[in-house]
Parts: C-alpha cells; structure tokens; sequence
C-alpha cells in the first residue's frame, strides 16, 4: 500500500469514528430527553403529526424536483402520488384512529385471579432508527417516520446516499419541524449506514434488499436492538386461463412500470397458462404503449437510478437473451435509448439457468412463464423463497381461497397489483427472505410501542390465602381441583 493511500485511508477511518462518535452522542441525548420526562401524550403526538404534515404539503414541489435531480428524470406525478400523497394519507389515518389505538385496553383475567383485573398498555419503545432506500425516498422515510411520532418515540433518519438531493431536503424539511432532540436525519455513504445499523437504537426499521438486510440484522444483534425488516424478493403475478387477459395485462403492467418497475412489490415475473400466453403478450404490449406512447422524453416515464443499475438491468436481458429467451421490447416509436433511460422488456421462454429468473429485478423488465395448472402455479411459486407480494388473477372465489391457502407471501392483491401497500387498514411487510414484521397504519403504532401487560391485585384475594407457604390442607385441595 502506498503511502499516499494509507494516508487516506486513515483520514477515511477517523472521519468514521468522528462521525460514529457524533451520532452516538445523539442517541444518549434522544435517550435522555426520553427519560427526562412521561411519554407525550396523544395530544402532543397529534401536534407532531401534524407538523410534519404541514412541512411535507410546503415542500411537495421541492419533493419533485429533488427526485427529479436525483433520478434523472423522475415522473412528477409519480413523486405526487407515490411519495407525497402517500404519506399525507398515512398521516391522516394515523391522526384520526390514533386516540382510540392509545387507549388502554383492559384484558381479562383468568377465573382463580378474579377480582383482579389485567390491562394492557402501549408505550413508547424509546428512539427509533430508520434506514430508508432509494426507490421512494421520501415516502419509505416518512411513513415509518408517522408511526413513531404516532407511538411517542424519537427517531433517526439515515436516508440513502443515492438520492443526495432527497436526503439533503429530508434533513432541512425536519430540521424546520422537529427540534433535534425529537427527530433527526443522518447523511452519509454506505459505511455511514453500515454504522447506523450498528447503533443501540431502541428499535430499527430497514428498507433494502435481503442481502444488506441480513447484515443489518447481524449489526442490530450486537446491541440486541429488535428490527423490522422490510425486503424484496420475487413477486409472482398469476394469471388463471379464465381471467380476461387483456385487463390482466393493464393492471400487471401498470403496476410493474410505476417508478419504471423500481418498486419493491412491483411484479416480478408473470406466470400464464400456454394457451393464453401469445394474447397476454400482446396484451401487455399494448398496455404499455398505450401507457408509454413514448420512452425517451416522456415525462410520466420515470429514469432508472444510475448508469449502474441501467447496466446491470441490460447485463440481465443479455444473460437471458444468450440462454435462449426471446427478448421483446415495448417501444412503440423504436426510439434510440441510452443512458438512464429503459423501454418496457417483456421476456419470453425463461428458465431457471437465466439470472433474471434469480435476482430481485427491479427495473423495467418482465419475465413471463408458461405454467400449466393452478396446482402447478402453486408449486413454482412454493418452490421459491416466500415472496413479499403475491398477484393471482381469478374471479372464481374457490379457487381464489386455494392460492391465498397454499403460498405464503407477505402481502396478496386479488385482480390487481401493488394497491395493497396504499390500505392502511392493513399490515405492510414481508415473510422470511422477504422481511420481517410490519407497519402502516395500526401495525406502525404497535411496531414502535410496547405492549405492557399489568396486573392489578385487589385488596382481598385468594392469594393471599392459598398461593403463598407456608402451604397446608387447603392448598393440597385447591391442587386436587386445579390439576385433575
């Protein structure tokens, strides 16, 4: 190693330890405005929640150009919808049920414990870390965000370092509405994030692939920090041969190109019956031209990330296209694309020795396989590691109620995709390789809170007389009872 090089590499390292250092001693500062007084009550969370809403709606527009910058050329409507609104609906959600979800619950007790009584209360878990990704940066920050404000917590925020303009406007947007002590944004690379992870966080919520989902599991486990993991996986979409194939093609494709298919429960491969392949394809051929007229300068057409993930998606295709799959390209005006930009990919005659058909794909790109029964849908899908979504089309309710039965996956949509993740009624979250717990909506409040049993014991009781020694005849009768 030169000498120039170690000199680097030891600023790097004590760059590191200062900022380790630094964000330490937040945490110690958070941990101690936690302790220093009573959890806040419903009110003061209510307020919190509203100040964020009120920041989120002064800055939608800064929202949208800064994924503009950061992607290259993000769809303004998608940063409205996606990011912006979601997270005003969750808000708005968790502001109105929360007085009810805070309240303490009373629980029965069992009959040799009456008239004791037995309640259950939700407190907050102390100060939350957060790792969002970069797919949805804003959303993916500020949704685990309202339900630890909704809990009583504090939290840190480590957004991704591959949206610099979004995670730069995060940290002034909450600087602006939160004192630092309450909520605070973390900037930084990777090994900034690597070292997040590994803080004595009360709980940690992470974002991200299930490969830096495993190593954010390992880091938490030093500190026994508890984690909620949201991951990816391959989500199959299945289509039975009696299901119109044209409106499960517009649904498919719509929900695999919104964010140009970087969208963690976006479809990942489609699963169609031999007969009915042909006219799917042509279908969701269709459906994207009719969506994407144009690629190359249409703004409702969202940039992938970086030249890097474009290269890797393409490196995709190729290993597919080499291997034997027939390539067809959803470019209606036969533009000339590079750089960022990605047509709609539909990939036919895949097999197993394809990368495409084993790495998460994230992009543009959709694999569609022949299978023939809903009994051998059911085994390809089985076969694979647990899914964090699932997306079976079929109005024949029994048949229906089978593929909800026999797969397992984090979430399902009936005849439609990805709609699951925008019903706050319900738990949003993956199962084994594709995660690990779950928030939205009720789920976030009762991620960041724990849940206190308490016993209260009356003035007169029977444990008084028989559960404590010195034990006698009373007792070896109360036990003959009990135990026969």
């Amino acid at each position: 190693m030169t000498p120039m090089i170690s000199a680097l590499n030891g600023d790097l390292s004590h760059e590191l330890e200062s900022a380790r250092a630094e964000l330490s001693s937040r945490i110690d500062r958070m941990k101690a405005a936690q302790r220093s007084r009573s959890a806040p009550s419903i009110q003061e969370r209510l307020e919190s929640l509203s100040r964020l809403r009120k920041v989120i709606v002064a800055h939608k527009e800064d929202f949208v150009r800064a994924a503009q910058r950061d992607f290259s050329g993000r769809s303004r409507h998608e940063t409205l919808l996606a990011e912006v609104f979601a997270s005003l609906a969750e808000l708005d959600h968790m502001s109105k049920e929360l007085p009810s979800w805070a309240l303490v619950e009373s629980r029965p007790v069992g009959p040799y414990f009456v008239p004791a009584k037995a309640e259950l209360r939700y407190q907050p878990k102390g100060v939350v870390g957060i790792i969002a990704p970069w797919n949805y940066p804003v959303f993916l920050s500020l949704s685990p965000l309202t339900g630890a404000l909704a809990a009583g917590c504090r939290a840190l925020i480590k957004p991704s370092e591959f949206t610099p303009a979004t995670s730069e406007l995060l940290a002034r947007v909450i600087a602006e509405a939160f004192p630092s002590d309450q909520v605070y944004v973390v900037t930084g690379d990777a090994d900034v994030g690597q070292m997040f992870s590994s803080m004595p966080f009360d709980h940690l919520l992470f974002t991200g692939s299930t490969r830096v989902g495993k190593l954010v599991m390992r880091a938490a486990s030093e500190n026994l920090v508890p984690v909620t993991l949201e991951l990816g996986g391959k989500s199959p979409a299945i289509v039975h041969e009696s299901f119109d194939p044209a409106l499960a093609a517009q649904r498919i494709m719509s929900g695999k190109l919104i964010n140009a298919g970087q969208t963690c429960i976006a479809p990942d491969y489609v699963l169609v019956h031999p007969s009915r392949r042909e006219r799917f394809v042509a279908e969701a051929q269709r459906a994207a031209g009719k969506m994407y007229p144009t690629i190359r300068d249409n703004p409702d057409y969202t940039s992938v990330i970086s030249e890097r993930h474009a290269a890797r998606l393409r490196a995709l295709v190729d290993d597919a296209e080499r291997k034997g799959a027939r390539v067809i390209t959803c470019n209606p005006r036969g533009e000339s694309l590079q750089g960022q930009r990605m047509a709609p990919t539909l990939l036919l005659d895949v097999t197993d020795a394809m990368e495409v058909m084993h790495e998460e794909i994230f992009g543009p790109v959709l694999p569609i396989v022949t299978v023939g029964s809903n009994d051998e849908c059911i085994a390809y899908v089985n076969a694979r590691p647990r899914p964090l979504a699932l997306y079976y089309f079929d109005n024949n309710a029994d048949r229906v109620e089978h593929m909800l039965d026999r797969t397992v996956s984090g979430g399902a949509c009936i005849n439609e995709t990805i709609v699951h993740v925008a019903q706050n009624e319900l738990p949003f979250g993956g199962v084994g390789p594709s995660g690990m717990g779950g928030y939205h909506g009720r789920a976030s409040f009762e991620t960041f809170s724990h849940a206190k049993g308490v016993f209260k014991q009356t003035r007169l009781n029977s444990a008084d007389v028989l559960m404590r020694p010195p034990y006698g005849k009373l007792m070896d009768m109360a036990i003959k009872v009990l135990t026969r």
